[in-house]
């Protein structure tokens, strides 16, 4: 380091004396900053931000804690609205029992218009019990069907996580609409072609079909509720994938022990032994069990990130329809058929 003559440093390069700001001689000098230590001098970096919390707590938060107790005053309180709802359908089918009962009859009263027979009763009390009391229960249930769900899912909705509570809406439409369809296509196709096949079984011999109302409600009832629950089959087809027991490519694979199966329950609840009625009960169960492994099929592909091709199958399903409608009208318009509101829905 450069020195002067007389050992000293250039002005420059002097040090300069330290000044703290309790100095009293320059503590008033707001200019004046006490040095900076080396150590501190270097900016760190801010340290980083603590990690998010895991998924799962979230999630966890976002459930409702409820202790046993808890658990059974909620049950009982939703069983009880169930009742509720279940004593005011059952009031209004009261109300209207006469025309509950000529619904109820309707494929019966079909079957005889065409192949000949008699309703009648029996028992003094079959009437009253029949048409005043069973008939209305059974419109009753249908009735408060999506009731009933609702009151299901909102109890079992507090143990779920936020994500899977989404699927409440859609839960309560498809099973409720399910069963509901599944009770429709016993009425409006099933049960009349199976009625029409065993009354008229006799008719070559000369043999007149005379049939109470109380054998009648009971077939009436096996078909229309059996039909209604067996349809539920793409809900639990869809359960058990949501629950990882299952997945569609084990489904596909053994899709032949499925349809045997559903065949033997279509064996228990069709009502006539004959090949025809039991084609008519196990083709849409079986179709049912592939809209299930569809509707599984779209629920791994949502865990896996991945899309269907929508616009594809919307294309091809317009496509059929628009050949169904085609023919339809070249049969209506060049072959003298005509559209009748029951199955076939088209005769000539």
């Amino acid at each position: 380091m450069d020195q002067q003559n007389d050992g000293s440093l250039p002005p420059d390069q002097e040090t300069q004396p330290i000044r703290y700001p309790d100095d009293p001689e320059h503590g008033l000098d707001p200019t004046i900053e006490p040095p900076t230590p080396p150590a501190l001098a270097q900016k760190r970096p801010p340290p980083p931000p603590p990690p998010a919390p895991p998924a799962e707590e979230d999630e966890d938060e976002g459930m409702l804690r409820m202790s046993f107790l808890e658990h059974l005053e909620e049950l009982r309180a939703r069983l009880i609205a169930i009742l509720i709802g279940g004593g005011v359908a059952f009031s209004l089918s009261m109300i209207f029992a006469i025309p509950v009962w000529e619904f109820v009859q309707a494929p019966l009263r079909y079957a005889v218009d065409q192949v000949g027979g008699e309703i009648i009763a029996i028992t003094p009390m079959e009437q009253f019990t029949i048409i005043w009391m069973w008939a209305p229960l059974l419109v009753a249930i249908y009735l408060v069907a999506p009731w009933v769900l609702y009151q299901v899912w909102g109890f079992i909705s507090p143990g779920l996580y936020p994500r899977e509570r989404k699927w409440a809406a859609p839960f309560i439409i498809v099973t409720a609409g399910l069963f509901i369809a599944g009770g429709a296509f016993a009425y409006f196709v099933a049960l009349r072609f199976a009625l029409v096949f065993l009354l008229g079984l006799g008719a070559p011999t000369g043999v007149k079909a005379t049939i109470s109302i109380e054998s009648y409600y009971s077939l009436f009832v096996n078909v229309i509720l059996g039909v209604s629950v067996l349809f539920e089959l793409p809900v639990v087809v869809f359960f058990l994938t949501l629950l990882r027991i299952t997945t569609p490519g084990f489904l596909i694979r053994n899709s032949r022990y499925a349809i045997l199966g559903i065949v033997i329950l279509a064996a228990i609840v069709t009502p006539t032994p004959d090949p025809v009625n039991l084609a008519l009960f196990a083709i849409p169960m079986i179709l049912l069990f592939f809209l299930g492994v569809f509707a599984s099929y779209l629920l791994v592909l949502n865990r896996e990130g991945q899309k269907f091709p929508w616009k594809a199958l919307l294309i091809w399903l317009g496509s059929v329809v628009f050949l169904v409608a085609a023919t339809a009208a070249v049969a209506v318009l060049q072959y003298g058929y005509h559209l009748i509101p029951n199955w076939p829905f088209i005769t000539k």
